[in-house]
């Protein structure tokens, strides 16, 4: 057929393919894979072009199905996709069009230019391995990249450091990860902003440890990863752990809590897949834990002040009282029961926070301005 989709990329993600080409316009019709998991919401695919260039279509109508049974996919005309070809790089697409079918049924749908060669589409900004190494390269040596344990499947797991502290250190400590749940790529966009920025810090960075790519199987495989079996890694806090990545995790944090001062922990996310009320903080239960509710509410203060209203939501501290399929220890209760620290949670959207657009860069700046904000505070 002259149009196919491969998934065969990294990070790929697709499923229930249909390729019509008997109208005007080309029609490619897909779904989210939920690769084994509870809840669906990347994709990643490749759009083929088998055909010459001069007997190609002009447009491609894309349809996603069953946005509403995707987290947080409903509206479609808040999902704002990516795409790239091999004359342009990722950039954002039209908001979605909501169709509603007789029966009932939800799709999306976009109208893309036909690709000559080829077109990739993905649910956000792709992050993965290629990412983090051309962050240690740009930052001129300033993070040192050690594997501190294997995934699952064995994959190596990586951790950036400005240093390996030494014990009993009173330097001042950050330690920061990102993509617990896999296809939450803005999570990991805002977390490379914020080591460029402390790197630019250089002598006056405090010790920063951080894991960009903490679910690497999930990222490699094209996984969301969210409430994925046995348990997704931010419920896999437990003593024991529930997943072995959570172990190494584990066990990296207590040696960096012996070669600093600890300060603070952040974990970055990304919300339900449709949310546009820009990025918010997750804090501990006024009522269940009004001691740690506190210092988290000042941490966010803090820290949503400095990123500013147009990136973040206007209710910017927030409790994780939605639904959860397992009542178990997340990364914050870690941090609170065994380093005695705050361990915020950021959630920042996958296409726009109030009326901005969140592009690479957007991503990048919500970073350095968190960065700014911490070296502040550390300063006083």
């Amino acid at each position: 057929m002259p149009l196919r989709v491969d998934t065969a990329i990294p990070f790929g993600n697709a499923c229930d393919i249909e390729v019509l080409q008997d109208g005007l316009m080309p029609e490619v019709r897909l779904a989210a894979d939920p690769h084994g998991g509870s809840e669906r919401l990347w994709f990643c695919f490749r759009l083929v072009s088998d055909s010459p260039p001069e007997r190609s279509p002009a447009k491609v109508r894309l349809v996603l199905k069953y946005p509403d049974t995707m987290l947080g996919g409903m509206p479609p005309p808040n999902m704002r996709p990516v795409l790239r070809t091999p004359e342009k790089d990722w950039e954002r697409m039209e908001p979605g069009t909501h169709l509603d079918l007789t029966d009932g049924r939800v799709q999306a749908a976009w109208t893309l230019d036909a690709p000559r060669l080829w077109v990739e589409v993905a649910f956000c900004y792709p992050y993965g391995r290629p990412e983090v190494d051309l962050l240690v390269r740009e930052t001129r040596g300033c993070w040192k990249a050690d594997t501190i344990g294997v995934s699952q499947a064995a994959r190596p797991i990586v951790r950036l450091s400005n240093a390996a502290g030494e014990e009993h250190a009173h330097r001042p400590g950050l330690y920061f990860l990102a993509r617990q749940h896999s296809g939450e790529t803005p999570g990991s966009w805002v977390l490379d902003g914020l080591l460029r920025r402390m790197a630019d810090a250089d002598t006056n960075a405090p010790l920063v440890w951080a894991v960009p790519l903490t679910n690497i199987d999930g990222v490699e495989q094209g996984d969301y990863g969210k409430d994925n079996f046995p348990y997704d890694l931010n419920r896999a806090w437990g003593q024991p752990a529930m997943r072995h990545e959570v172990m190494v995790l584990q066990r990296d944090l207590q040696r960096w809590k012996k070669r600093c001062r600890p300060v603070i922990a952040v974990d970055f996310h990304a919300p339900g897949g449709c949310e546009v009320d820009g990025a918010y903080f997750y804090v501990a239960d006024p009522v269940k834990e009004p001691d740690q509710h506190k210092a988290d509410q000042a941490w966010a203060e803090r820290l949503a002040q400095a990123v500013g209203p147009e990136f973040m939501a206007p209710s910017f501290a927030r409790m994780a009282n939605y639904p959860s399929r397992w009542e178990t220890p997340s990364f914050r209760h870690y941090c609170r029961d065994k380093l005695g620290i705050c361990g915020l949670c950021l959630e920042t959207p996958y296409a726009t926070a109030t009326k901005t657009l969140l592009t690479r860069e957007a991503y990048r700046e919500i970073g350095k301005r968190l960065a700014d904000a911490l070296l502040r505070e550390l300063a006083h």
